[in-house]
């Protein structure tokens, strides 16, 4: 049977969307049917749930979203330990951005939680303590630790997350998604060596941010 490449979170938005444009266009108000089938064309872009083969290489961490790195910088703590040292990098999605969110290396989830908080622009640093989101640690296969948390932005006011503590993940596996723009921040082991830079575009599942030495 072959897959939608749409998230079933979107389906509501589009049947909205194009019973809208159908209506506009059976009362041949063109202004209507324009903007409702532009808007539905803009919601089937944004809930696009491509498939994704991850890289070869299991020591690669991969890219947890789509968009464009705007903080790579090291942290004294994560939002699991306060004394737990960490590289954090920082991925800016835009609402042009496809928002499905991966797992960058495969492991077991061992922590979900929520926090909720303010919409401030997600591509502002303080968005990372002060917004909603919700933190998702995983034990890699390696054994190692990696963070990944998911921020509410401006306009995006709900997050989805599709794990659970417990569950096993291959890498580039589907966690979840942030509706309507939106930023996720990894945090990674000192030990790591990080392979982009800020101002980088990034591919969830596809491109390496860094590699386990």
């Amino acid at each position: 049977m072959m897959r939608i490449p749409i998230a079933g979170q979107g389906y509501p938005f589009i049947v909205v969307g194009l019973a809208a444009t159908a209506l506009f266009g059976f009362l041949r108000y063109p202004p209507g049917w324009i903007l409702f089938g532009l808007l539905t064309v803009f919601v089937v872009s944004f809930f696009r749930d491509p498939e994704r083969k991850a890289p070869p290489g299991e020591n690669n961490i991969l890219a947890p979203a789509d968009g464009k790195i705007v903080l790579v910088e090291e942290r004294e703590s994560t939002p699991f330990s306060a004394s737990q040292k960490a590289v954090q990098v920082s991925i800016f999605m835009s609402v042009f951005n496809c928002h499905i969110n991966r797992i960058p290396s495969g492991g077991v989830v061992r922590e979900v939680v929520y926090t909720p908080g303010t919409f401030l622009a997600a591509d502002q640093e303080r968005a990372s303590t002060q917004n909603e989101r919700n933190a998702i640690l995983f034990l890699t296969d390696r054994g190692e630790e990696i963070g990944v948390v998911q921020i509410a932005g401006l306009i995006a006011r709900r997050i989805v997350c599709w794990v659970k503590p417990g569950q096993r993940l291959s890498r580039g596996e589907r966690i979840g998604l942030i509706r309507f723009g939106s930023r996720v921040d990894l945090f990674l082991p000192p030990t790591v060596k990080i392979k982009v830079r800020r101002g980088e575009r990034v591919k969830g599942g596809l491109s390496i941010i860094g590699e386990f030495l």
